[in-house]
């Protein structure tokens, strides 16, 4: 068993920013519910000790590792793909909506509007700092210094981060994980467990969606950086290119095909006394399924924008000891991040979106 006690501030910037411990209740309860819907990639909890913010869990034990350590040592994980979609279509369908009722579904976005202050924590440093001149931002200087600028500038990508800001906020799709990166799964050859959900809330599905595929892409164009003589890395970024479409697409088929077996079920999204003809109710699943993409797409290009010229950036390219080889590496990432973000629209499959990645 594995025991973890919430910190009274962020633990990546430290106690200069406050937190409450009260996060991890809404962790253990996260961690409980998504636990009971995908057993096989939550890891149990056993005991949550709420005045002392103290959670008894399984350990995950050796060879399991942090996902994002394993991508920067160019490990292959052939079951990854398969895994996580698993994980995100069964937690995020069954609790939304499409399967369940209003009074339901009320009842529980209630009980995590709780966990406001983590909500604001996001919301701050994903929508709003990267976007502004903050005491918290940072990039590799001064080599990204005229790129960081330009995103402060860019009226265009305001607009959209506003759009996206507002879903964020005000829409309460599912039971979303909240900070689903790749540093928030634990890996082997043949097991994937998704920890941390202490940023749980009832909001989008793309958010959850989105934030693994963006951190996939992070590691995808931070390769170059750890290629040597040895290992070119080509192959590997082939891999992780693979993998990106085959988690979209496994999550369609997953989630499409759950909505289709409880069609007739108590989800009051669609009441099937309304969408009663198969072609209404393939007209209803081809848009919310498109609405969907588009919404990854553009929170997961968000969360790449943020790694880059926000707070906290991700090992991927922090491990890359040369700061000009590094920056190269960044700014392609921010480059495809922002075109992501602004047309991500005009985008119908994962494919195009792995074919608009310049060679």
């Amino acid at each position: 068993m594995k025991t973890e006690e919430a910190l009274p501030y962020i633990r990546c910037i430290g106690e200069s920013w406050p937190m409450t411990k009260e996060r991890a209740y809404f962790e253990a309860l996260a961690l409980k519910v998504h636990g009971q819907l995908c057993p096989e990639h939550v890891p149990e909890v056993y005991h949550f000790d709420r005045a002392m913010s103290l959670i008894g869990m399984r350990y995950l034990e050796p060879p399991h590792i942090i996902l994002r350590k394993g991508l920067i040592a160019g490990i292959k994980y052939p079951y990854l793909a398969e895994h996580i979609s698993t994980y995100m279509s069964k937690t995020l369908f069954h609790t939304s909506l499409l399967y369940r009722t209003t009074t339901e579904h009320k009842r529980d976005v209630a009980e995590f509007c709780g966990n406001v202050e983590l909500c604001r924590l996001t919301e701050q440093v994903i929508f709003s700092d990267p976007y502004k001149v903050s005491q918290y931002n940072h990039w590799t200087s001064p080599y990204l210094d005229r790129d960081a600028e330009a995103v402060r500038e860019d009226n265009v990508l305001k607009l959209e981060i506003a759009e996206l800001k507002s879903k964020f906020c005000e829409r309460a799709q599912a039971l979303i994980h909240g900070d689903l990166h790749t540093g928030s799964v634990m890996v082997t050859s043949d097991s994937t467990q998704v920890i941390d959900p202490e940023f749980a809330f009832y909001g989008p599905m793309g958010f959850d969606v989105g934030a693994f595929i963006g951190n996939l892409f992070l590691a995808y164009f931070a390769q170059d950086g750890h290629a040597d003589s040895f290992d070119d890395r080509k192959s590997y970024k082939e891999w992780l290119l693979r993998m990106t479409e085959d988690t979209w697409n496994l999550f369609h088929k997953k989630f499409t095909a759950f909505w289709d077996e409880h069609k007739d079920g108590p989800g009051e999204a669609y009441l099937p006394a309304i969408y009663n003809n198969p072609e209404l109710q393939q007209l209803v699943q081809k848009k919310f399924m498109k609405d969907l993409f588009h919404d990854t797409l553009g929170f997961g290009a968000a969360k790449m924008i943020r790694r880059i010229v926000g707070v906290a950036h991700v090992e991927d390219f922090e491990s890359i000891k040369d700061n000009s080889k590094r920056a190269e590496c960044e700014r392609k990432a921010l480059d495809f991040a922002k075109l992501l973000l602004k047309e991500r629209r005009r985008f119908q499959s994962i494919n195009e979106v792995v074919s608009a990645i310049p060679a």
